[in-house]
């Protein structure tokens, strides 16, 4: 897994001068002493609002040495795989929303670093090929969470959902293995668990012992992207949307499109406010006499 940050750059130079006055020798021994701050000219500045707290800023930790295991959507029921998925514990029609068959098989798929192209070779996905599944779902049904899902999911509160509404679906995480990362949203359950909490959202290992007790399931464009095999091991945490930089997982609609066709307005924009970070971030590299000019 991986681990990922915003800058304003500012023309002119402050400088400000503290002066600290002496004690004075009458001062009663039990009078705490206040530094004097001298300003030298000028008007004392208004104190500025204090910073609001930036969510989109949240740094979740880092679940590293995790053991990943490859799945995809359509996988039919087997040894290895209990249930079959061509539905998710959160979407009933999930291959059909998916748009078919997402194949596994490397012969049958695109993976192309220039273009993006992350994908089965048959069609194009109505939805992000990037998934992930974890051990735990937050709903009973639809009509009511998990009576712990209150208390250890971190957004939950703040996202104010209406009984049975999952807060889980959709969310994104950063998958990074051998210094390359992607970015992928949860959409599934498992392997193997759907209740296993204390490992998603707390400090202890994956519940199950399948698979070399394994943690995360990871799509077949995942797995192309990072070059993991099943049984391999990976760091992953979760990331909040606003930190998803532009690249192959959101090529393609992140949710299902709100009609045939609909431009994935959310994609562009964050594709544009990556632009702008880079931009900052190639200006603040260079040197104050090229910023004079």
């Amino acid at each position: 897994m991986i681990r990922n940050p915003f800058h304003s750059f500012f023309g002119g130079i402050v400088t400000a001068v503290v002066i600290t006055g002496a004690a004075s020798a009458q001062t009663p021994s039990n009078t705490q002493l206040v530094p004097r701050v001298m300003v030298p000219t000028g008007r004392r500045a208004p104190a500025p609002p204090p910073a609001p707290v930036a969510t989109t800023r949240t740094l979740y930790p880092w679940k590293t040495q995790v053991t990943c295991t490859i799945f995809w959507v359509g996988e039919q029921a087997g040894e290895r795989n209990p249930t079959p998925n061509n539905r998710s514990s959160w979407d009933p029609q999930w291959e059909s929303n998916f748009g078919g068959y997402d194949d596994p098989e490397p012969v049958k798929r695109i993976a192309n670093f220039t273009t993006g192209e992350f994908r089965p070779k048959g069609f194009v996905p109505k939805l992000n090929p990037f998934y992930i599944a974890l051990p735990y779902n937050d709903v009973v049904s639809s009509l009511c969470h998990k009576p712990e899902a209150a208390r250890v999911i971190p957004w939950f509160r703040r996202m104010h959902p209406e009984p049975g509404q999952t807060v889980c679906k959709g969310r994104w995480l950063q998958v990074y293995r051998a210094g390359r990362s992607c970015f992928g949203q949860w959409e599934d359950c498992g392997p193997w668990e759907t209740d296993d909490w204390e490992f998603v959202f707390g400090s202890k290992p994956p519940k199950t012992t399948q698979n070399g007790a394994a943690g995360i399931d990871l799509s077949p464009a995942i797995r192309d992207y990072l070059g993991v095999k099943s049984g391999e091991k990976v760091h992953w945490r979760f990331v909040e949307a606003a930190q998803v930089p532009y690249g192959p997982w959101q090529k393609y609609a992140a949710q299902p499109p709100a009609a045939a066709g609909a431009p994935d307005l959310a994609s562009q924009q964050r594709h544009m406010d990556n632009l702008r970070r880079l931009r900052d971030e190639q200006f603040l590299k260079k040197p104050l006499t090229q910023l004079q000019n």
